[in-house]
């Protein structure tokens, strides 16, 4: 018996994280161990992973849809062994070609990239969600307007894949403006933005959030924590795919990197209920 999948969106950290913890030491950890937890919580449930990643944007909403993609190494100026990282998971060329037709049911334009790498924005969460790439893997693009309700429109299409055991994940951030990250100076911006976000997605009645999620440039802080919307844009489609289901905080750390509060989220019940799930969790959101 397959069970509804939750969605998620995670933040998905600094370039190829995974692969640079010797480098910095300790400020991956928390993030990490929130990935793991999140693996916990969904036992062998899923069969495939569709994944929105903030790091592909294009003119329509495409989707990967090579049986083995390759790697896209969509970075600049890290370490040399970064640009020769693996990442193996098989892709699903039927999965993709379900979702173009969900897709072009519902009106949306839609195509197949039999040529898209997997991008950071994708590896560096799945290497932590499943090292072995033992889940096929497809990718779908943002659309470069970034339109906030056709995205929750997109997402609202996907839904039926939660019941068919796809795994949703939006991949981003919470907070995307590396110039911040760099001079340290958005830890007012961030927080205030995080805060805004956590209440938007957790305490708000599905309408209400979806209302407040189309208008998320009118949140405190809001240019100031991200000036572009390409790593906020996933959250759009985990949303419209979680339907009425609530959100719970599944990371959140208010010194990412020394000063940047970030956070993850997922919406739905886990399949597992783990000590990270509920009541633990909680308690540790409200000492960080």
């Amino acid at each position: 018996m397959l069970h509804r999948l939750p969605t998620y969106f995670l933040s998905h950290g600094g370039g190829p994280w995974p692969w640079m913890k010797d480098y910095r030491p300790g400020v991956y950890d928390q993030l990490e161990e929130s990935l793991k937890s999140v693996r916990r919580e969904l036992g062998e449930a899923p069969r495939a992973v569709l994944m929105i990643s903030g790091h592909w944007e294009s003119d329509r909403f495409w989707l990967s849809s090579a049986a083995h993609p390759p790697m896209y190494y969509d970075y600049s100026g890290f370490p040399e062994h970064t640009y020769r990282i693996r990442y193996d998971a098989p892709g699903d060329p039927e999965l993709a070609e379900l979702i173009r037709d969900l897709l072009q049911q519902g009106g949306q334009p839609t195509g197949l990239d039999p040529h898209r790498g997997f991008d950071h924005g994708t590896f560096s969460l799945m290497h932590t969600l499943y090292r072995e790439g033992e889940l096929p893997l497809v990718q779908l693009s943002m659309k470069a307007d970034f339109d906030p309700a056709e995205h929750i429109r997109v997402g609202e299409l996907l839904a039926p894949l939660r019941d068919q055991g796809v795994l949703i994940i939006g991949s981003g951030f919470s907070f995307h403006d590396t110039r911040s990250i760099i001079n340290g100076a958005g830890q007012q911006s961030t927080a205030k933005f995080d805060g805004w976000l956590g209440e938007t997605l957790t305490s708000s009645s599905p309408q209400e959030r979806r209302r407040r999620l189309i208008d998320w440039v009118n949140a405190p802080s809001a240019r100031a924590a991200r000036p572009r919307e390409d790593h906020l844009i996933p959250l759009m489609v985990a949303l419209g795919a979680a339907g009425d289901d609530r959100g719970h905080r599944v990371y959140h750390e208010s010194a990412f990197m020394g000063s940047i509060t970030a956070s993850s989220y997922r919406f739905g019940d886990p399949v597992i209920c783990t000590p990270h799930s509920e009541t633990a969790l909680q308690t540790e959101i409200q000492r960080s």
